[in-house]
C-alpha cells in the first residue's frame, strides 16, 4: 500500500454507515495523469484508492472521511452516495481514450483490496457497485470489460442466478424490479433507458443499448430470485 495523500475529502455525515463501494475506472491515458488529479487541490476530485495496471494501491483518502468520486448519485434510494461509500478508481483509459480490458495484477489486487475492505466493514456483495449503476445518467465507468462475474465467484459482488434464456419483455415489471434491485433514476424522463444501459454494461456486457429486449428481461428478472 502506498500513502499518497489527496487534499479532496470532507467529514462523513454523522452517524452514515459505510457500507457501499463504488467501483470505477480512471478515464485518462495514464496512471500517472490520474494520480496527478486525484492529489490535485484545485481538482475537486477524489477517491479513497487509486490501483495502477501493474497492481500497486495508492491509499489517497482515508476510509473515515468522505472522497468525491461518485458525483451526483443514487443507490436504494440514497442520493448522494460519497457520504457512505468507499470510492475505488483502477487506472484504464477508459472509453474516451481507448478503453482495454484489466489487467490480471490490477484485478488481483482489486480482489485484495475488495476482500480487506469486506471483512473489517462487512459489506454485503450487493453493495459492491459500479459508477455506471449509481450515476447512470452520467457515467459509463467501469464499462462493459469490467470482471463482475470473476468478482461475484469470489464473493466480492453480485452476480444473479441466471434461468431461462429470455422472457416477454415488460417495461413496467423491469422498472419495478430495476428500482428495487437499487438503481435510483428509474422514474426521471429518459432515466430508465439510462438504467437500462448502465445494468446491461455489468449483466449483459455483449450488449449495452438500453433496448429491452427478451435476454435483457430474463436476466432483470434474475435479479428477484437473488
Amino acid at each position: 500500500m502506498i500513502e499518497r495523500p489527496s487534499p479532496n475529502h470532507g467529514p462523513r455525515p454523522a452517524g452514515a454507515p459505510v457500507d457501499l463501494v463504488v467501483l470505477h475506472y480512471t478515464g485518462m491515458p495514464t496512471a500517472e495523469a490520474a494520480l496527478a488529479r486525484l492529489c490535485a487541490p484545485d481538482s475537486g476530485v477524489s477517491a479513497h484508492y487509486l490501483i495502477d495496471e501493474a497492481g500497486a494501491v495508492y491509499r489517497l483518502v482515508d476510509e473515515d472521511r468522505r472522497a468525491w468520486h461518485a458525483g451526483v448519485s443514487s443507490w436504494a434510494g440514497e442520493a448522494g452516495v460519497n457520504g457512505r461509500s468507499i470510492g475505488i478508481e483502477l487506472a484504464n483509459p477508459g472509453h474516451e481514450f481507448g478503453y482495454v480490458p484489466f489487467p490480471e495484477p490490477q484485478l488481483q489486487a482489486l480482489e485484495s483490496l475488495l476482500a480487506d475492505i469486506r471483512g473489517r466493514r462487512h459489506i454485503d456483495p450487493v453493495r459492491v457497485v459500479g459508477h455506471s449503476d449509481v450515476a447512470p445518467l452520467r457515467k459509463r465507468d467501469p464499462g462493459e470489460l469490467f470482471p463482475w462475474r470473476r468478482l461475484a465467484a469470489e464473493g466480492l459482488a453480485y452476480w444473479p442466478r441466471e434461468g431461462k434464456h429470455a422472457a416477454e419483455p415488460d417495461m413496467e415489471r423491469a422498472r419495478a424490479a430495476l428500482a428495487r434491485f437499487g438503481y435510483g433514476y428509474c422514474e426521471d424522463a429518459g432515466g430508465l433507458d439510462a438504467v437500462l444501459t448502465a445494468f446491461q454494461r455489468r449483466f449483459r456486457p455483449s450488449r449495452c443499448d438500453g433496448m429491452l429486449d427478451g435476454e435483457t428481461m430474463a436476466r432483470i428478472d434474475a435479479l428477484e430470485r437473488g
